[in-house]
């Protein structure tokens, strides 16, 4: 009988852990590892700031849907990973030996960057964490009363530019609704070379689209952007321009989670999981990672401002998939080893523009690509409102086997 671990419960563990319940016999055991029981369907969280989502929402308890497949689950935070004896250090529950271990564990925040970045110094709003989320809802009902000026971006080493466009372009949108859009003039920071860069070295159209919508709704920009210091109510950047607030929202850069940041045999510099194209580790053959733990070098040369790329969830679910059918094969005795490069796999997203949204697909998340386009839907955005009740609908379902 084999034990295969895997730590982490959102996209990539789930997908990780019903694909390989589906790919092995009954006999050999499964058991997922997190510090909490809830699935968040993360990329809505850019609507919780603006109250058309709740956190609970976008929320259900999982640890009954991998019982419901005979999957194990054990509700505790792994302090790190022990690769030469096989073993996970966990806070409550001791040490868990594994035959296999597949770390999912996500990101941690690198919020000390900069001097008040920090949510709770409150100062700059945060969207990741769902506590944050809510916050900024309290904030941005404030900004409604009391209307001044926003910035909105990302920090010098950040990689999730795309949330926060979105986060943009509801904003704009909101302050419409709400009616004190002249009240508030609106900067967008972004450590990209150019505006829709996404940290995947541009698509086909990008930077013309994303140019026209900042002209549209009256955004001003700043790219290359590099922050020198946060102050209450004023934002300066390296280069000494001086940015005014009432509300700011600033993505920061990310690291690995802690569980690996614990386990120095397995990662890089900022904490990610060194793997191969398998998502095998590249020394250890019994240790996998997938989704956000897993190390992705950018193709790409940042010429000034430091950024990285961005993992979303469709790569999350790709490569749980590949690193569960990998150690099924090795289960199984089977001769055969999966391989798909990060960058291999294709583009695929909904990106929300405020009641519009904008289809984006690419035959690789990074160039050269044969095929790469930017659909705008200046309608409504009920793809992005259908890829939500379809993703959450499938991990509710235990639908693993679905793209």
């Amino acid at each position: 009988m084999a034990h295969t671990i895997i730590l982490g419960s959102n996209f990539a563990g789930v997908t990780a852990a019903l694909e390989l319940r589906r790919k092995v016999g009954k006999e050999h055991k499964i058991t997922v590892v997190s510090p909490t029981e809830d699935f968040l369907y993360v990329p809505s969280l850019i609507w919780v700031p603006f109250g058309r989502r709740k956190v609970k929402d976008i929320t259900f308890n999982i640890r009954k849907v991998l019982e419901k497949k005979k999957v194990g689950f054990i509700k505790d935070a792994a302090v790190r990973v022990d690769a030469e004896n096989s073993q996970v250090h966990t806070e409550k529950h001791g040490i868990l030996d594994y035959d296999y271990v597949i770390s999912t564990t996500g990101v941690k925040l690198k919020f000390d960057i900069l001097e008040n970045l920090h949510p709770e110094a409150g100062m700059i709003e945060n969207i990741v964490i769902p506590k944050y989320a809510e916050k900024a809802y309290d904030k941005f009902k404030e900004l409604v009363k009391d209307p001044g000026p926003v910035v909105v971006g990302a920090t010098q080493g950040a990689s999730c530019m795309g949330a926060a466009y979105e986060y943009l372009f509801n904003l704009e949108k909101t302050l419409r609704k709400h009616k004190v859009r002249d009240k508030v003039e609106i900067t967008w920071l972004t450590p990209e070379p150019y505006l829709g860069h996404f940290g995947m070295d541009g698509m086909t159209g990008a930077e013309t689209m994303l140019s026209s919508f900042m002209k549209m709704f009256n955004i001003n920009f700043v790219t290359d952007a590099s922050i020198e210091k946060i102050e209450k109510d004023k934002i300066t950047l390296k280069n000494g321009k001086v940015l005014p607030y009432k509300m700011a929202m600033l993505m920061p850069p990310f690291t690995g989670a802690d569980a690996m940041l614990n386990s120095p045999e397995l990662i890089d510099d900022k904490g990610f999981v060194e793997t191969n194209d398998g998502y095998q580790h590249i020394k250890y053959k019994n240790v996998f990672a997938a989704g956000l733990a897993v190390q992705v070098k950018a193709p790409f040369k940042c010429e000034s401002t430091p950024f990285g790329v961005p993992k979303t969830g469709y790569p999350s679910d790709v490569t749980g998939k590949i690193a569960a059918q990998n150690i099924a094969n090795m289960i199984n005795g089977k001769d055969k080893f999966v391989e798909k490069g990060f960058g291999d796999i294709p583009a695929m997203c909904v990106m929300d523009a405020g009641n519009k949204e904008v289809y984006i697909f690419a035959n690789k998340f990074f160039r050269p690509r044969q095929f790469a386009i930017m659909v705008p839907n200046v309608l409504n955005d009920v793809g992005k409102v259908f890829l939500e009740k379809y993703m959450i609908y499938k991990n509710k379902k235990g639908l693993s086997f679905l793209p």
